[in-house]
């Protein structure tokens, strides 16, 4: 199993860009591991959220197979300890038969077709955070429950 991170938009803060670039390069020596970015939708005329929407969410299933686990963080989904993240992710690592896909929406959300595909909905919290600090607290939590997984002491109770 892989897991993939897929992000729609750029990240425009160079210095979130290096931490979340330093943990990228950890991930891999516990579990195969890609950060994909799908570019941002150029808006303008005629392109209001809910086309942005549309547009977004048809990039990102280009990208997901028909056997890859499709998670969306959500601020709608079911919210974990670090623990029960490590827990949830060990559990899909022996079921899922191709890549486990977590998804970072746009600034306006996912539209229906992406809601209908998603296999699970996950919440970082209830609070509203931008895209760039999401990416941040996404790898940072992958690379955590991997620590935990492991038994190593990154992670303290």
């Amino acid at each position: 199993m892989k897991i993939r991170l897929i992000c729609i938009g750029r990240n425009r803060n160079s210095q979130l860009e290096e931490i979340i670039r330093q943990y990228c390069t950890k991930i891999p020596h516990y579990m195969p591991f890609e950060l994909m970015v799908i570019p941002d939708v150029k808006t303008g005329k005629g392109i209001d959220s809910e086309r942005q929407k549309i547009l977004e969410g048809s990039q990102l299933l280009q990208l997901v197979g028909s056997a890859d686990r499709l998670v969306l963080f959500d601020e709608r989904g079911r919210e974990f300890s670090s623990r029960e993240y490590a827990e949830y992710i060990a559990r899909q690592a022996h079921s899922v038969s191709r890549n486990l896909c977590f998804v970072i929406g746009g600034p306006y959300g996912f539209s229906k077709e992406v809601y209908g595909r998603a296999d699970d909905k996950l919440s970082l919290s209830r609070m509203t955070f931008s895209h760039e600090m999401v990416r941040l607290f996404a790898v940072e939590q992958i690379y955590r429950a991997m620590t935990i997984l492991r038994g190593e002491p990154y992670h303290h109770d």
